[in-house]
């Protein structure tokens, strides 16, 4: 067993704003016979030992991994993890690198990457699964929100024409992708099996808004909803300011680089529209009240 889940599981962090466990997801890829452990950070809605079993979200970050750079999980996570705690709902961060040895991904180049898409896909699903086997959470109250490479894998592990996705239990609820790729699965064609939200920065550079639009209108039912912020890049969610990343290989323009960085606008219209969107997805019916 990996050092990290012998010496972590069962044991409490103090995160910055929220209480948090480090928990051993297993993935539904196999290594060498076994399932894979991924690394996980659990965040608990209130006091599951009294409450009734609550919704739960599996957020999933994107190339440059779930962490800042002081080695805990990224502000931006530290925040939508708030929000959705004060919901009234649990919350997962899913860390696909650590256990494959990888901190980031986005400086590989795309075809060549060492995480691929198809391992990202079991791990969201393999992180449903584990979510709805939780006496204290409601396994008809799923969710995946992903971001960037995350909000790929969202599209990936919610799209009916992957045999995995087809083959697994209809665990998930609602889906949020904030400025997913969404080339791969335009191609395929986009058969979802929840309903999805996409968020997208019309000025994106890196993963273009345009294929999003298309797949959108494209799709089988549900047809996903979709948004598009004028002026927003990648990364519009955050009070970054916008910076050019001259390391990614990817990106509408291969070579040249891409803009990411926040967009206030786009950041508090984004806000608004995420919890809309969760929010009547995630509710108990009265009966379960």
């Amino acid at each position: 067993m990996q050092a990290w889940i012998a010496a972590c599981l069962c044991v409490l962090l103090a995160g910055a704003t929220q209480a948090q466990q480090l928990v051993a997801v297993p993935s539904l890829e196999r290594s060498v016979g076994d399932s894979l452990l991924l690394k996980a950070h659990w965040f608990a809605a209130g006091d599951a030992s009294t409450a009734a079993p609550a919704p739960a979200i599996v957020l999933l970050h994107g190339c440059g991994g779930a962490y800042g750079r002081n080695a805990e999980v990224s502000a931006r996570f530290q925040d939508y993890v708030g929000r959705f705690n004060a919901e009234g709902w649990h919350v997962l961060v899913l860390d696909s690198f650590t256990a494959r040895g990888r901190r980031e991904i986005c400086t590989e180049k795309i075809g060549k990457r060492s995480i691929t898409m198809a391992n990202r896909r079991l791990d969201a699903l393999g992180a449903l699964q584990w979510l709805a086997a939780r006496s204290d959470v409601n396994a008809d109250r799923l969710a995946l929100v992903g971001w960037s490479n995350g909000g790929s894998t969202v599209l990936a592990a919610t799209n009916r024409r992957h045999a995995e996705v087809a083959a697994a239990p209809p665990l998930t609820h609602a889906a949020v992708a904030f400025y997913p790729g969404c080339e791969a699965e335009l191609q395929r064609g986009y058969e979802p099996s929840a309903p999805l939200l996409m968020l997208v920065g019309e000025a994106d550079d890196w993963t273009a808004a345009a294929p999003c639009v298309q797949l959108a209108a494209r799709s089988a039912e549900p047809r996903p909803a979709i948004e598009v912020y004028p002026g927003a890049y990648h990364g519009f969610d955050s009070a970054a300011p916008l910076r050019h990343r001259g390391d990614v290989p990817g990106g509408v323009k291969p070579g040249q680089g891409v803009t990411v960085g926040g967009n206030p606008q786009a950041w508090l219209r984004s806000r608004e529209a995420l919890l809309a969107f969760l929010r009547p997805r995630l509710a108990a019916p009265r009966a379960e009240r």
